[in-house]
């Protein structure tokens, strides 16, 4: 709220350099205001009394913007990848999608690794947890199970995400 939307009686007014000016009238706050050329904005509403302070407006609320706009760009979103496996899968392929995995996990994503059983391969579930477990173990040096191994379906899956 700014200038004449304010309702409150009384306010706690902080000057622009931040030095605290102490409770008075909304009025006595505006005219103040008025004769610096400047706004007087509620900054924190809840306060007994709200605190105002006599700022310029626009000039605010472009310094906020750009405050926003920095703490977005210094956000680091995490993706999941995925990684699918067969149970038939052999060594050399298994080290393909390890390594794989690991350039995700070195980038900051999390690695959903799906060992997918089609047809008869769901006789072997058990024998197949293993493959999950040796994925695992070969990440140990850079990765955590983030969720055991666990079936979905025809699917079992697994989350590793990066060592803190």
């Amino acid at each position: 709220m700014i200038n004449e939307q304010i309702r409150d009686r009384e306010v706690r007014v902080v000057s622009k350099d931040g030095e605290q000016l102490g409770i008075m009238p909304t009025s006595e706050a505006m005219r103040m205001a008025r004769e610096a050329e400047l706004d007087l904005v509620k900054i924190a509403p809840n306060a007994k009394p709200p605190v105002c302070k006599i700022i310029d407006y626009g000039k605010y609320r472009y310094e906020m913007a750009r405050k926003e706009k920095e703490a977005r760009k210094k956000q680091k979103t995490i993706e999941v990848k995925e990684v699918r496996l067969s149970p038939n899968i052999d060594d050399n392929d298994l080290n393909t999608k390890v390594n794989a995995a690991r350039k995700f996990i070195q980038k900051g994503d999390k690695v959903k690794v799906t060992l997918r059983f089609r047809g008869r391969e769901m006789a072997h579930v058990q024998s197949s947890k293993q493959i999950l477990d040796v994925f695992a173990e070969k990440l140990q040096d850079i990765a955590v199970v983030d969720k055991a191994p666990k079936m979905e379906g025809r699917s079992m899956t697994m989350f590793l995400t990066e060592k803190r």
